[in-house]
C-alpha cells in the first residue's frame, strides 16, 4: 500500500480506509481458462489477505478419490511473525460448519440406524420441548430450517450455565408456522445437537468423534481442543489486545460447554477435505467400508424446500444450504451445478460440494480476527465465489 502524505492525521485515516475498500472491491476476476495450480488460486487468495478481509487461508480442492490442489496462505494474525497458515496442521474455528461435520452426518448415521426419523416430531426425543405452537415441528423441520423456531436466542446473556440454556432452548417458541418458510436458526442446531445425545447414547462431541471423525481419518478435528494445540489454532477474535485461539467464538455455543450443534467444532482444511471426499463417496470410506447408506447421504444432500421469493431467499437442503444461496454475492460462485450444497460459517470458513463434477472446494479463513476490510464478510464471499468458478472452470477444461 502506498504512503500517503496528507495535512492531518485525520486526512491520513480517510485515505487508508478508501485504498482498503477499493481493495476489498479489487480482488481479481477468476480467469477464463483456469488449471488446478497456484497460478489460478494464488491471485484469487492472496487478493483477499491484500485486501484485509482476513489474515490467513487454507485452499483445498479436490474430487471424491484425489486432492487436486492444496495450499496454505498468510499467517495466523496480521503479523509475519506469527506462524504461517498449513492446510494439514492449522486449525479453524469452523462456526456455522460443524452444523453440516458432525451435527447432520451424526443424524445421518442415526437415522440408518432407525435411532431417528425425520418425520417424527421433536418431543419425541426431546419431551422438554413443549413451548406453544412446538408440538407439529418434526426433525425434518429442524434440518431444513422451516421449524419456524427464532434465528437464535440470548443464552450467553439470558443464562448462568448450559443447563439454563438448554432450558431457554426447550422453551422457544416459533416466530412463523411450521413448514411455512425457510428461517435459518441456530436453535434448530441445537436442538438437533441434544437429539444426537439423547438418541445416540452420549454426547454429540463424543459420538462423533468415534463414529464420524475417528473412522474418516479425520486427525485434527475435535470440539474444545487441547491448550497443546493453541500455538496452530487460527485466533477469531482479540481480548485486551491478544488473539484469542481456541475457545469457540460463537458466545451461544460457549454458554453451552464449548459442544453444541450449531458451533464449537475446529478442524483443518485437509480434515474437511476429507470429510468431502466422503461425502462425493456416498456415505463410503476410503477402503469401502460404509459409514452411511448411499440413499440416505443423497435425501440429506437434495435441496427440499424452494427457493422462495426475492433476492435474500435460500434453498435447504436437510442440514446443508442448497443453490440458490439468496445472497447477493454468492459463497458458491456462479457456475457450481444447481445440485450442489455446501455450508459456511461466520469465522470465515466454508465448504461447497459440485456432486455432477464430483468436485469440493474448501476455503478456511480467520475473517473474524480484525478483518482490516471496512466489509469483510461482503469481500470474503467474493473471494469464495470466484475461487469456486476457478475450480468449476479447471474441472472443466480437463
Amino acid at each position: 500500500m502506498p504512503v500517503l502524505r496528507g495535512r492531518g492525521a485525520g486526512g491520513m485515516v480517510l485515505g487508508l480506509l478508501l485504498l482498503v475498500q477499493a481493495a476489498a472491491a479489487a480482488i481479481p476476476p477468476s480467469p477464463g481458462t483456469a488449471h488446478f495450480d497456484a497460478g489460478t488460486f494464488d491471485p484469487l487468495v492472496t487478493h483477499g489477505i491484500e485486501a484485509g478481509v482476513y489474515p490467513g487461508a487454507a485452499l483445498v480442492v479436490g474430487r471424491r478419490d484425489t486432492v487436486l490442489f492444496a495450499k496454505g496462505y498468510g499467517h495466523l494474525t496480521w503479523s509475519a511473525s506469527s506462524a504461517a497458515v498449513n492446510p494439514d496442521s492449522t486449525l479453524f474455528d469452523m462456526a456455522s460448519v460443524t452444523k453440516v461435520i458432525a451435527t447432520t452426518t451424526a443424524l445421518m448415521i442415526l437415522v440408518d440406524r432407525g435411532k431417528v426419523r425425520l418425520e417424527a416430531p421433536v418431543a419425541t426425543y426431546i419431551p422438554e420441548f413443549d413451548g406453544t405452537g412446538t408440538s407439529g415441528i418434526t426433525v425434518r423441520h429442524l434440518l431444513s430450517h422451516t421449524s419456524g423456531l427464532p434465528a437464535t436466542l440470548p443464552l450467553a446473556k439470558a443464562t448462568r450455565d448450559s443447563t439454563a440454556a438448554l432450558r431457554m432452548v426447550f422453551a422457544a417458541t416459533p416466530v412463523a408456522p411450521p413448514g411455512s418458510r425457510v428461517l435459518y436458526s441456530d436453535v434448530n442446531a441445537i436442538l438437533l445437537g441434544e437429539i444426537v445425545r439423547r438418541a445416540g447414547g452420549e454426547p454429540l462431541d463424543q459420538f462423533a468423534s468415534h463414529e464420524i471423525f475417528e473412522p474418516l481419518g479425520l486427525r485434527y478435528t475435535l470440539f474444545r481442543p487441547p491448550s497443546r494445540m493453541q500455538s496452530r489454532i487460527a485466533p477469531t477474535g482479540v481480548w485486551h489486545g491478544h488473539p484469542v485461539a481456541g475457545v469457540v467464538n460463537d458466545p451461544n455455543a460457549a454458554r453451552l460447554g464449548g459442544v453444541a450443534g450449531h458451533a464449537g467444532l475446529f478442524a483443518s482444511a485437509a480434515d474437511v477435505a476429507r470429510f468431502a471426499e466422503f461425502i462425493l463417496r456416498q456415505g463410503t470410506l476410503a477402503d469401502g467400508r460404509r459409514v452411511v447408506r448411499a440413499e440416505t447421504v443423497r435425501a440429506f444432500t437434495t435441496r427440499v424446500t424452494p427457493p422462495g421469493k426475492g433476492t435474500r431467499s435460500e434453498a435447504r437442503a436437510l442440514g446443508w444450504q442448497a443453490l440458490p444461496t439468496g445472497e447477493e454475492v454468492s459463497s458458491a460462485g456462479t457456475l457450481f451445478g444447481p445440485r450442489s450444497f455446501g455450508h459456511t460459517g461466520w469465522t470465515g470458513t466454508s465448504l461447497w460440494i459440485d456432486p455432477e463434477r464430483e468436485l469440493f472446494v474448501v476455503l478456511l479463513t480467520n475473517r473474524s480476527y480484525a478483518p482490516r476490510a471496512a466489509r469483510s464478510f461482503t469481500g470474503l464471499k467474493q473471494v469464495r465465489g470466484r475461487v469456486a468458478d476457478a475450480a468449476a472452470r479447471a474441472s472443466d477444461a480437463r
